[in-house]
């Protein structure tokens, strides 16, 4: 089809070109018998209009035209095949076409019989960090990375980040405590602008292979290195929080990231007071003291893995430093006798004494290493402690709300579960989202229209272009992805249209917001949760209980979509111990704390108050097991940071 549409296009482009010069040449070859004479000329001077003459003119306008229409045809056509030749020429062979390639030119060079073979060729050998030791020892080859706002991740390090993000709800979670009010106002913040461009980034992306993990980014020669150039302390930057990030994954103390007070002061002079609390990072005075935290032999296992412990320092290095064995000195000091490195603002790296390229270095600004580093930091509250006999007490419906959005917009009233509706269209958001028409699910082709769905579902009272953009492509100016929202919601209304004739997103004044009349079971569950907060009346709370039917937008991994997934969960968690609460059936509450354990694996005063039901009703052996399953997917999880108690 699209062979033909080409064919037909160029044969209107050939009709264009050459039936007009044949018309013109056929019907004014009477009036233009060749190159006008002096005696004509003298005449046309003299009286220059007459009839031959604007007759004339007229044809020489055409014959203008069609050079214009032609000179314009054939630069396009030359544009356009030269940026074809440059994307071939560009164009990355797959790897078993390149080797076939490169086998066929080989023969034909070497003049040499050459038997094909069925078995891949070997993979070249992994090194450590401490093995290269020269520049020139490898090939360099351009890193996969993550741009966001303020700097330049490695692909491995940006899924490190992911997952240290996904540790602070994990952390949230178990600290929770179902059935009283939050105290702690932060527990449903979001992570910084930051983390979210990085989770965006590597949403469809597979991690990293595991070999990789463990390898410091950049590898550094044994002597240590001096950061020179405009992206120094960028580098450096990149560098501490990639290296925190390697000692966060290792054994309590056997890798250590150090670093003087003179340099946290000039590199994140927002954190210098409170750097001493970040996990695996030690602040010290001088390169002395740092000398007395690393080991006394230089050859520890984690420098034999490749992942020796980092000194970073602002102040002058001397000729004879002390003795830091099996870590490698950072120094931003302009005359320290070290191996120099000069670093751009991208990262991209050269050997000052050498002009070799090095590999490209994570290189972060301030603000976007502030950003990073408060993911890795522990929370400052203390995990709940026994609290087996403590009664649930009432929720504040004020703390289980889910965060909304000013609004100019009135937003709809959710219905009440009882309250029956010939509504067509239904929006499924707890659980696997889905769009349904007359009991028909849509198929939605893009996931940034999904996205939308639960975004709107989440916030009723609508959001601008502005927030939709910043939610669904964070660390991107608006700007660049203004279009790609209307293309998607261009898209999705056509989907929509396509089915029913009723409208599911509604532009009122400058905010887009679901239709009112739309069947949202995360509205329903709202409006049970509301009722039930307001009437005290026996068993109201079931209802919230069953109109829960899974995770906001479950198996999604949208960077917005962690708090109102966490407020969410935390109601129904509200909703299950306040009715086991209130039940005087001790099965039946031991029934709902079970239930609830199912919703949120994780938290640690569910257990407690499950176990605590248990060694109520005699079951001691299936309270400690209840304790110890738990302990053991937290430290699996990595949120265990001090022990629970396993016996009651």
């Amino acid at each position: 089809m699209n062979g033909a549409r080409r064919l037909a296009g160029a044969t209107v482009v050939l009709a264009i070109v050459a039936i007009p010069p044949w018309l013109l040449a056929t019907l004014t070859r009477a009036h233009l018998p060749g190159w006008p004479t002096s005696t004509q000329l003298r005449d046309w001077l003299t009286d220059p209009l007459t009839p031959a003459t604007l007759t004339t003119g007229l044809i020489a306008v055409a014959w203008l035209l069609w050079l214009g229409m032609a000179y314009t045809i054939t630069v396009t056509a030359a544009r356009r095949l030269r940026a074809g030749t440059r994307w071939v020429r560009h164009l990355p062979l797959p790897t078993p076409w390149q080797a076939a390639a490169t086998s066929i030119a080989g023969a034909a060079a070497l003049t040499t019989a050459h038997t094909p073979t069925t078995h891949p060729p070997n993979l070249p050998t992994p090194v450590t960090a401490d093995e290269l030791q020269h520049p020139s020892a490898t090939p360099q080859t351009e890193q996969v990375g993550v741009d966001v706002p303020g700097g330049w991740l490695p692909d491995d390090t940006a899924h490190h980040i992911a997952t240290a993000a996904a540790l602070v709800w994990l952390r949230r979670r178990r600290a929770h405590q179902p059935g009283q009010p939050d105290t702690d106002a932060t527990q449903l913040t979001p992570l910084p602008t930051t983390v979210t461009a990085v989770q965006a980034a590597i949403a469809d992306q597979p991690p990293p292979p595991a070999a990789t993990t463990g390898a410091m980014q950049a590898p550094l020669p044994p002597a240590g290195i001096r950061l020179a150039g405009d992206g120094a302390d960028h580098a450096a930057r990149g560098l501490l929080v990639t290296r925190l990030l390697t000692a966060l994954r290792e054994p309590t103390g056997t890798t250590l990231v150090i670093v003087t007070s003179n340099a946290i002061a000039r590199l994140l002079p927002t954190i210098a007071e409170t750097a001493s609390t970040i996990p695996g990072l030690h602040v010290v005075d001088t390169l002395e003291q740092a000398a007395a935290l690393l080991p006394a032999s230089s050859t520890s296992s984690t420098a034999d893995r490749g992942i020796p412990s980092l000194v970073l320092t602002a102040e002058p290095v001397t000729a004879a430093p002390p003795d830091l064995p099996g870590a490698r000195v950072v120094t931003l000091d302009a005359g320290a006798p070290l191996p120099t490195w000069r670093v751009d603002r991208h990262g991209h790296t050269v050997d000052h004494q050498t002009g070799q390229p090095r590999p490209r270095m994570c290189v972060l600004d301030s603000t976007a290493a502030t950003d990073l580093l408060a993911v890795l930091a522990q929370p400052t509250t203390a995990a709940p402690g026994p609290a087996a006999s403590a009664p649930a007490r009432t929720i504040d419906r004020a703390q289980a709300r889910i965060p909304r959005q000013a609004s100019r917009v009135t937003p709809p009233t959710p219905r009440q579960p009882t309250e029956t509706t010939a509504t067509a269209v239904q929006l499924r958001v707890l659980g696997r989202p889905a769009l349904l028409i007359d009991s028909k699910e849509v198929t939605i082709r893009r996931s940034a229209a999904l996205q939308i769905l639960v975004l709107l579902a989440v916030h009723p009272d609508g959001a601008t272009t502005t927030q939709l953009v910043q939610a669904l492509w964070p660390g991107l100016p608006a700007h660049t992805v203004t279009g790609r929202l209307y293309t998607t919601l261009s898209d999705l209304r056509s989907t929509i249209r396509a089915t029913t004739a009723d409208q599911v997103v509604v532009h009122t004044e400058d905010r887009y917001h679901l239709d009112p009349r739309t069947d949202v079971d995360l509205w329903r569950l709202q409006a049970a949760a509301h009722h039930s907060a307001t009437t005290d009346a026996p068993g109201s709370w079931q209802a919230v209980i069953d109109a829960y039917t899974g995770d906001l937008a479950a198996g999604h991994t949208w960077p917005w979509i962690d708090p109102p997934r966490e407020a969410t969960r935390r109601l129904v968690l509200d909703a299950h111990t306040t009715a086991a609460a209130a039940q005087t059936d001790p099965h039946e509450r031991l029934r709902l704390l079970q239930a609830a354990i199912r919703i949120d694996p994780y938290n640690q005063q569910l257990h407690q108050l499950t176990a605590g039901q248990l060694d109520a009703l005699g079951d001691t052996a299936a309270a400690a097991d209840l304790l110890h399953t738990h302990r053991q997917r937290l430290r699996l999880a990595g949120v265990l940071e001090q022990p629970t108690s396993t016996a009651r």
